[in-house]
């Protein structure tokens, strides 16, 4: 007796479909399970049993063998109870097996029947619907998750005997359709209206934000760094639905969805102690790092010279390919990636390097070492290097109106459609992602532009990276300027903010 059922699992945080089937054959009783099952796959066998029984349904006393295909892919956690203990009772007769192909079926079984939530469902759900499954059937916990994937049935059942029922056509069951997205972000209770002084600050921080661009903060303790990192969200576009999806898939393999669909930009500020692991994704069992948790947002990493140089150094290559790539002996797994990396420091270890008003304590050889903990490599990658005085007194006690950060955001979002045009027939979105076969084409300089451009770089010994950051950067400020054309201002404000290029060239 053979019953073949459905249902899905997680690879990175791409779902794809599991052929669940189910053999009944004469012999000693047994129960196996194989197609590479980890230890929570195959402690199923008991869960399952008692679950049968506990339902008042008979255990089949057979020599039971079942199949997970494809079989040379590794299957990890519980959510394939479920559909082991259907594809059982199909076997026996119990459940009728002409609706058992159109649903996947997902969830892990408690030991008197009851589904149990799981994680991950959001690419499950969406591996159903590329497979052509007429619906999914699961626990009404992660019913509002899956509802995010639109043209299928999501069927929230409670316990085993009910999905038995349903399955039979004895059961209506409502299907639950909820729009949990909406492009109008909450409010946000920071805002740039709060910072007092640092214009200079807040203008960079603007095109950063308007073209998806890299910075580092430098200054003094105080001076306001973490203030308007945690502010930068609040004047970023609003997710698109396809990278609210994208963002939520992330969260949802690692158990973290704190709403069913996340429409907010992350931001993520890891302490200084986290581990490569952490913060790129790994582990015995890989899972995303704090990279990946920042994808379509910001990742702020304050104190940078704290982190330890080999954390430091696996950043290289998300901020250059925007994915993180961990391998292993039996897959290679591929994470998102794609987030804007704001980092603050202070110019020295003791905090005061350059200020006017206190003096430093550390010598030339400290600050030397303290600046070296920051490669070149890694500030290259980085497109907009601040210096952020101590405030003056006058700006500490004015009371003027600051500008608001939904004022910033209307700049910000008009320079994002206007990037988006552009570049609709190419797999980018904003300027930061321009690789350097597309600069001659999106970036087109005016004859000033050039001869300031090239004055710049042979002033400064910038590096071949650095000079795209430039152009990138130019690109994106004649956006917010809502010009064509790169003019030699663009060009000179986007310079000014290589400025540690120079200023710190000895130290980095």
């Amino acid at each position: 007796m053979l019953a073949k059922t459905a249902s899905n699992a997680v690879l990175g945080i791409e779902g794809y479909l599991v052929e669940v089937e189910v053999d009944l054959s004469q012999g000693l009783p047994a129960f196996n399970i194989v197609g590479l099952p980890d230890t929570a796959v195959r402690e199923a066998k008991e869960r399952v049993k008692a679950a049968i029984k506990n339902s008042g349904f008979e255990f089949p006393v057979k020599r039971i063998t079942v199949n997970l295909a494809p079989a040379d892919i590794k299957k990890q956690g519980p959510a394939f109870d479920l559909p082991i203990a259907v594809g059982l009772l199909a076997a026996v007769g119990r459940v009728s097996q002409e609706r058992l192909s159109d649903y996947a079926l997902i969830g892990e079984l408690s030991l008197d029947g009851r589904i149990r939530s799981g994680q991950g469902i959001l690419p499950m759900v969406l591996s159903a619907k590329r497979a052509g499954k007429k619906g999914v059937i699961l626990a009404k916990e992660n019913a509002a998750e899956a509802s995010v994937v639109d043209g299928l049935e999501i069927i929230p059942i409670n316990n085993l005997k009910q999905t038995v029922r349903y399955l039979n056509g004895q059961l209506d069951v409502d299907q639950v359709k909820i729009d949990l997205f909406t492009s109008k972000q909450s409010s946000h209770p920071l805002d740039f209206s709060d910072v007092k002084g640092q214009e200079h600050a807040k203008r960079a921080l603007e095109v950063a934000a308007a073209g998806g661009h890299n910075v580092l903060m430098v200054g003094p303790p105080g001076s306001g760094k973490s203030m308007l990192a945690k502010r930068l969200p609040t004047i970023l576009p609003p997710l698109s639905r396809q990278e609210a999806i994208e963002v939520t898939k992330v969260f949802s393999v690692i158990g973290k969805l704190s709403r069913p669909l996340i429409t907010k930009r992350p931001f993520r500020s890891p302490h200084h102690t986290i581990s490569d692991a952490g913060l790129i994704g790994g582990g015995r069992i890989p899972k995303p790092g704090e990279v990946s948790l920042a994808h379509q947002g910001v990742l702020f990493l304050d104190e940078l010279p704290e982190f330890k140089k080999s954390v430091l150094e696996v950043l290289r290559q998300p901020l250059e390919e925007g994915e993180v790539t961990i391998s292993r002996s039996l897959t290679t797994l591929e994470y998102p990636a794609q987030f804007m990396l704001i980092a603050a420091m202070n110019p020295c270890k003791c905090g005061y390097y350059g200020d006017p008003t206190k003096e430093c304590t550390c010598t030339s050889t400290e600050i030397r070492r303290y600046l070296n903990k920051v490669s070149g490599p890694l500030m290259d990658r980085i497109d907009i290097h601040l210096e952020l005085p101590r405030l003056k007194v006058d700006e500490l006690i004015e009371n003027k109106a600051k500008e608001s950060s939904s004022k910033i955001k209307e700049r910000v979002v008009k320079a994002r459609r206007k990037q988006l045009k552009r570049f609709k027939e190419e797999r980018i979105t904003h300027n930061a992602q321009i690789n350097s076969s597309l600069l001659k084409e999106y970036c087109n300089l005016s004859g000033s532009a050039t001869v300031l451009l090239k004055d710049a770089i042979s002033r400064l010994n910038l590096s071949a990276r650095a000079y795209d950051r430039i152009l990138k950067l130019a690109r994106t400020i004649a956006d917010l300027a809502a010009e064509e054309e790169i003019n030699s201002n663009h060009i000179a404000e986007a310079i000014q903010y290589r400025n540690l290029d120079r200023k710190y060239s000895t130290g980095l």
